[in-house]
């Protein structure tokens, strides 16, 4: 982690002179924020967990970064982060390994680990993170925090490492995390809008989760994808929520997209539709030589489901379109889906691409790869004592929708503990 602290030493005090002379005030002023490695920070060292990039200074603020500063929070450091972001655990041979704080041999997920961890710990209020696969909900759930993953074109993706690019682009989205899914409300005004760089982005304007009525939604609930069976934990996690919308009025019942068990195989399929060569090409772009174990593994996982020709990749982006529109069908029926983040809580360090880990990251491919906006927020407890998160799930651009009954959730749990 690389810490701002003279920096934030002195936006801290200018923060404080503006507010003693009543200067206007921007909606997170002087709230202080960490973020992910992978976003670019102007004058801050940013790595991206790869080693070409270790002395790595860029000279201006990726957007997301500049919108926080704009509405005048304070960068404290970077947070941890696998290499390429492209694992389910934060450990690089940049900064090493990053625990989780409910358990120092567990991991605290990834991508965006680093930045739960210090969330879950108390150093930082708020942070921002990316998720291709899970990457911001799965250490969410791992560190019992909230975070949300906004709908694909809401928020820009400009200024990351590894640029969101290629046959992949469209699993790439930025996103908030924090304590309190009202601090994720408030980020996502922040963040969201185009910013005349990232081309999917898109000017729809953001819903009111204060204006959604709970009672009036219908909601969709299942526990079990079809691709790994949830601990009793993990279903214990999701039927709370699901009492918790039904006691807040809402229409709860048991359903399950069509297709979603097809998400496992259809997210390793578009991540190998370049044949292989995204990786290779981005440890050249940032100068690395030496891999880490973690990527090596993952393309070991991937080198199976590499396209070998034209025709293979063409026909993997069919059948992602087919997915995308079988499973938004499934928004004929329901306003809002509620099920697991994954399978288990927080796993082992080392273990996640193990063959029987790495189908519970499943739960999170499936909204990677439809884009939907997703709310993670805490609901249950294992019996470890480890966090368990629910994913809240709402149709295209209804973020509203998702934070709005994730807020219902938090609250039912917040009574209970």
């Amino acid at each position: 982690m690389q810490l701002c602290t003279d920096a934030a030493r002195l936006e801290a005090r200018a923060a404080d002179a503006a507010r003693a002379s009543s200067e206007p005030l921007g909606p997170l002023h002087g709230v202080p924020v960490t973020i992910k490695d992978s976003f670019d920070v102007r004058g801050v060292i940013s790595t991206g967990g790869t080693l070409g990039r270790r002395a790595y200074v860029p000279a201006q603020d990726a957007s997301a970064v500049a919108r926080l500063r704009e509405a005048g929070a304070i960068v404290l450091g970077k947070t941890n982060v696998p290499e390429l972001s492209l694992a389910f655990e934060s450990d690089n041979l940049v900064y090493g390994r990053t625990n989780n704080p409910y358990d120092l041999a567990r991991t605290p997920g990834g991508s965006s680990g680093g930045e739960a961890a210090i969330i879950a710990a108390g150093g930082s209020p708020l942070g921002i993170g990316t998720d291709a696969a899970g990457s911001l909900r799965v250490p969410a759930h791992c560190c019992g925090i909230a975070a949300l993953k906004p709908t694909l074109g809401r928020v820009p993706r400009s200024g990351t490492f590894p640029p969101a690019v290629g046959a992949s682009a469209d699993l790439w989205h930025v996103g908030p995390l924090a304590r309190r899914v009202d601090d994720l409300s408030l980020a996502l005004s922040v963040l969201a809008g185009p910013d005349g760089h990232d081309p999917r982005v898109a000017p729809v304007p953001l819903g009111d989760p204060r204006r959604v009525e709970p009672a009036q939604q219908r909601v969709a609930c299942f526990a079990d994808n079809g691709i790994l069976p949830p601990t009793p934990g993990t279903q214990a996690a999701v039927e709370f929520a699901a009492e918790a919308l039904r006691g807040a009025g809402a229409r709860v019942d048991q359903a399950r997209p069509d297709g979603i068990e097809q998400s496992l195989e259809l997210t390793r399929a578009v991540f190998g539709a370049d044949g292989g060569a995204g990786g290779p090409l981005l440890l050249q772009l940032a100068g690395t030589t030496q891999p880490s174990p973690l990527l090596l593994r993952l393309a070991a996982i991937l080198e199976p489901a590499y396209a070998r020709s034209a025709a293979d990749c063409a026909a993997v982006l069919a059948h992602w379109d087919v997915f995308r529109a079988t499973m938004l069908a499934f928004w004929q029926r329901f306003d809002a889906l509620v099920c697991p983040v994954n399978a288990y809580p927080a796993p082992p360090h080392g273990t996640t691409f193990d063959d029987d880990q790495l189908p519970g990251f499943s739960y999170t491919m499936a909204f990677n790869l439809t884009g939907w906006p997703v709310v993670v927020v805490r609901a249950g407890t294992s019996a470890e004592g480890l966090p368990i998160g629910v994913q809240v799930v709402a149709p295209p651009w209804r973020e509203d929708v998702a934070l709005a009954l994730a807020r219902q959730i938090e609250a039912a749990f917040d009574r209970r503990a």
